[in-house]
């Protein structure tokens, strides 16, 4: 175990769970540096044969940590853009990855936990479960997990989820695309093990194959990816320190009303 996730494998699954639940499992800088290495780890391991991805806790993840947050608000752009490069590899070796995902999304999932669970291959969630891309809230986009979200729900409804910010259901997620299972929680795990029998079936190198096919197919090629990470991090530098981000980040942290909101 680590201070930020714990891994466990069993018969070829390895398990990993955002391990602060006390947060409801947001990111930091060691969460993220941890969970990159340990996907990177999974990946080169032949005898890892599937990544279960999950929280600890109520949640599965809550994005962004209040004082990560409030460090960056007060970071040059420089420092942003380093910070936002380090998430978009993390979601990169994800969507990447070799092996079959599937995450198993316990509970809310909001900003960069909506990324992590469009990067799997499979996701499955609670009834219970609540979404939301809430960035624009803060003056800010959901700039380095944009192309994951988009693949995984289509372009009209990240059109509307991104300039609302709205929170979404379960039900929704499953409508859209973000899930492809919605169950109740005593039946998680029954679910979670049934996409994992399924998996188990099929031969690990055509499964490589195939999820990189697929990938290749849909144009998404990982230098690619990586040159648009690049420009998206540039452009979550530049917002997090503009005039309206600074508002909206100081607004957020010091809990009232940014100054843009209107009653209408």
């Amino acid at each position: 175990m680590t201070s930020s996730i714990q891994i466990t494998d069993h018969a070829g699954v390895r398990r990993i769970a955002l391990n602060r639940p006390q947060v409801h499992n947001a990111f930091d800088d060691e969460l993220i540096a941890e969970l990159t290495a340990a996907l990177e780890q999974a990946g080169a391991e032949a005898s890892v044969r599937a990544v279960v991805l999950t929280g600890e806790g109520a949640s599965f993840s809550a994005g962004a940590d209040l004082n990560w947050m409030r460090g960056m608000a007060s970071a040059s752009e420089a420092a942003n853009r380093d910070d936002s490069l380090r998430l978009a590899k993390l979601m990169r070796t994800l969507q990447y990855l070799p092996k079959p995902t599937v995450a198993r999304v316990n509970g809310a999932a909001y900003g960069g936990g909506v990324g992590l669970v469009a990067c799997c291959d499979i996701a499955i969630g609670v009834d219970s479960a609540r979404f939301g891309l809430t960035e624009v809230k803060l003056g800010l986009v959901p700039a380095v997990i944009s192309p994951y979200v988009i693949n995984a729900i289509g372009l009209r409804h990240a059109r509307r989820l991104f300039v609302t910010g709205e929170l979404f259901d379960a039900t929704t997620a499953l409508q859209i695309g973000l899930l492809h299972q919605c169950v109740a929680a005593d039946q998680l795990d029954d679910a979670v093990q049934a996409s994992l029998h399924l998996l188990s079936k099929a031969g690990p190198l055509a499964q490589t194959e195939a999820k990189q096919l697929a990938l290749r197919m849909a144009g998404a090629d990982e230098a690619g990816a990586e040159r648009i990470d690049r420009e998206n991090a540039a452009l979550i530098a530049r917002l997090r320190v503009s005039p309206e981000g600074q508002e909206g980040l100081g607004a957020f942290l010091g809990k009232r009303t940014p100054a843009w909101c209107t009653t209408a």
